[in-house]
């Protein structure tokens, strides 16, 4: 339906019309697009967050997506879910936030990183999400994301979260587990 025809049945504003526009780009679908390799069965390809890893220089909206609809979804999306894969989750998570935040840990401040990673540079979300990707397409196992996470902070002399004794356990034992 034009514009115009819209405007004439409902009596819409340029204002309005503008408005609908943007809500509708809004519902458009965003973020990863799997490609299955007919030949070996492999994921492929993200395109979206391809176009996104691409670029180097700081752009709040594209930090955003990078961000909310690349790592943190990805994340969300591919983790073992529920209350009894909390705590792998968490470790998982915090060496994500010690390399997001260029090795500031909660346990150097009592619990308090004081730092963001959302706010991080984009070639840091590049490269973690370049990490996660390649786990994707590879493994899918969380000990393997963990490993990948805890090399990528060694490769980077930034250290790794400390915890309690049995959190400590936890975190060794994914190591171990890893297929590498």
């Amino acid at each position: 339906m034009a514009k115009k025809d819209i405007k004439k049945q409902e009596g819409l504003s340029q204002a309005d019309l503008e408005r609908l526009e943007l809500l509708q780009k809004a519902n458009e679908k965003t973020g990863r697009q799997l490609t299955i390799n007919s030949e070996t069965g492999n994921l492929e390809e993200f395109d979206e967050l391809r176009q996104l890893v691409g670029k180097e220089f700081e752009n709040p909206e594209e930090k955003y997506q990078l961000y909310y609809n690349g790592i943190r979804k990805l994340l969300m999306d591919f983790l073992p879910k529920g209350k009894d894969y909390k705590q792998l989750r968490d470790i998982i998570y915090d060496e994500k936030n010690v390399f997001l935040n260029l090795g500031k840990k909660k346990s150097d401040n009592n619990g308090i990183r004081k730092s963001d990673g959302r706010m991080t540079y984009q070639p840091v979300m590049n490269e973690i999400l370049e990490v996660i990707i390649k786990w994707i397409g590879e493994s899918q196992n969380p000990f393997d994301l963990y490993r990948d996470f805890y090399e990528l902070n060694e490769k980077h002399g930034y250290g790794h979260e400390q915890y309690d004794d049995s959190t400590t356990s936890v975190a060794k034992a994914m190591l171990s587990l890893s297929n590498k």
